[in-house]
């Protein structure tokens, strides 16, 4: 390698080489790792003795920044420590709204896969389950489409063929009504709704949501300055009744109430359309998981009874596919279809096309198809034989929350039963559970488990829930 070394003088020439390598590997200029030229060559180009190059690089061996290596050379040894602090702090004009984004919580994130043998983490798929072959095909696929284009951005709303490819999906396995011009590719669910957010919200702007209900969401309208109204549910949904006037934006989650589970009954359905209506309201439809659905007929989506053109239908891959994808959509009002176009460019331009291309080619081979179909049995067989624990010999403990779809349900406690004990006596028999009270803002929470079934193997539930019912049986 070639260093930027400048030597003054005949004198003291060893310690000022000394110096300049010291300060490029304080600086991090001369990153850890970084093999140095050997003496002779370095000699040769600083026209200095070997002895000199020699005696700097002992004192920086001695001083542990260097450390040779026997038939390989000279190399920079890694810091044992951190970079020191700046010697005079500024006190920053935006250090109150950085604290308020540190301070904001997220309970999902606390809700990162345990290190536990069984774990029933909602929202997390089974990768097993996943058709690497198929997608391997499909990146290949991808690649060539991209040598074939010229090296240019790709359109903020997405690549038309996937667009196109979505818009058929989505009309086919959940009557949603749309074409390939309504849909928004993004970076998976949660981007949409931020964009939504971004161009909906300002400061003081009333939006309602579902308590409990998706934290992520909540935090992401905090975060825009909103002020969230928490709105209760029942056993059919939202209580449209109670949503308040002034309201602008209203998030539900009406397939699979998130995270208990319940379906939105066609009578709340037609009431939240008429109160958002008469708000002048948009609706943001999240539809995370209800593709697998296990019971009774499928529900028609909001978006499909909609005659006002305001739901905002969102839906993702991360569920059906990897969350690592990071592919989701969202299906745009033609009232804000230019206004999330400027959002989407000026945030990140597009979604990767690689993956776009990959997707295009997946849908429309018939292989998602055929995956959820696949998948469909694996997750019914799970739910299946977790419900029959929860109506058998865990029945004293807790009862089910009745759902059709997804790949999570929710159990709520009976009696006094201390859930956050539970979880953690559970935790010590490897098995990992996860309250629901951390989705809960106002209204009263309801003890209990949201048990994922996503990515738990079958023959693991039932060691799993005996080791529960033991620990529960030794609480008494």
């Amino acid at each position: 390698m070639e260093l930027h070394i400048s030597l003054q003088g005949s004198k003291g020439l060893a310690e000022q080489l000394y110096r300049q390598l010291r300060e490029g590997i304080d600086s991090g200029r001369l990153a850890a790792g970084t093999q140095l030229p050997p003496t002779r060559l370095l000699a040769e180009q600083l026209g200095v003795s070997r002895k000199t190059v020699a005696d700097a690089y002992s004192r920086l061996t001695y001083d542990n920044l260097l450390s040779g290596k026997v038939g390989k050379g000279t190399f920079i040894t890694p810091a044992p420590t951190q970079a020191p602090a700046p010697a005079h702090s500024v006190a920053l004009a935006s250090a109150q709204t950085l604290a308020s984004w540190k301070a904001r919580a997220n309970p999902l994130a606390d809700m990162a896969p345990s290190t536990a043998r069984y774990d029933f983490i909602g929202g997390a798929s089974s990768k097993a389950q996943f058709p690497f072959d198929d997608w391997r095909r499909c990146n290949q696929y991808a690649l060539r489409q991209i040598r074939r284009s010229s090296a240019r951005y790709a359109s903020h709303q997405g690549l038309p063929e996937l667009r196109e490819a979505i818009a058929r999906h989505i009309a086919f396995a959940r009557g949603v009504r749309c074409n390939s011009a309504d849909v928004l590719v993004c970076n998976g669910a949660q981007q949409a709704l931020d964009l939504i957010a971004r161009i909906l919200i300002e400061p003081g702007s009333r939006v309602a949501m579902e308590d409990p209900g998706y934290t992520p969401a909540r935090q992401l309208f905090l975060a825009q300055g909103a002020d969230v109204q928490y709105v209760p549910v029942d056993d059919q949904g939202l209580c449209v009744e109670q949503i308040a006037d002034g309201t602008r934006l209203i998030y539900v989650t009406p397939s699979h109430q998130f995270p208990l589970g319940m379906p939105m009954s066609q009578a709340r359905r037609l009431a939240l359309l008429e109160r958002a209506a008469a708000l002048g309201a948009i609706i943001i439809e999240d539809d995370y998981d209800s593709e697998f659905r296990y019971e009774g007929r499928p529900t028609d989506s909001l978006q499909s009874m909609d005659r006002h053109g305001l739901v905002a239908y969102v839906g993702t891959f991360s569920k059906t596919l990897l969350p690592e994808l990071r592919l989701g959509y969202a299906i745009v009002p033609e009232a804000l279809r230019e206004a999330i176009g400027v959002a989407k460019q000026l945030t990140d331009w597009h979604t990767p096309t690689l993956n776009q291309w990959a997707l295009a080619r997946f849908i429309s081979e018939g292989a998602l198809l055929k995956h959820i179909r696949r998948v469909h049995e694996v997750y019914a067989a799970r739910r299946e034989r977790i419900l029959q624990r929860l109506r058998g010999d865990l029945a004293p403990w807790f009862e089910a929350v009745p759902a059709t779809a997804g790949y999570h349900l929710s159990a709520l406690a009976k009696g006094d039963l201390d859930v956050a004990f539970l979880i953690n006596m559970a935790r010590k028999v490897d098995v990992g559970l996860y309250s629901l009270d951390r989705f809960y803002v106002l209204a009263p929470p309801q003890p209990g488990l949201l048990l994922g079934f996503g990515a738990i193997e079958l023959l693991d539930i039932d060691p799993a829930l005996d080791r529960v019912r033991d620990t529960l049986q030794t609480l008494g």
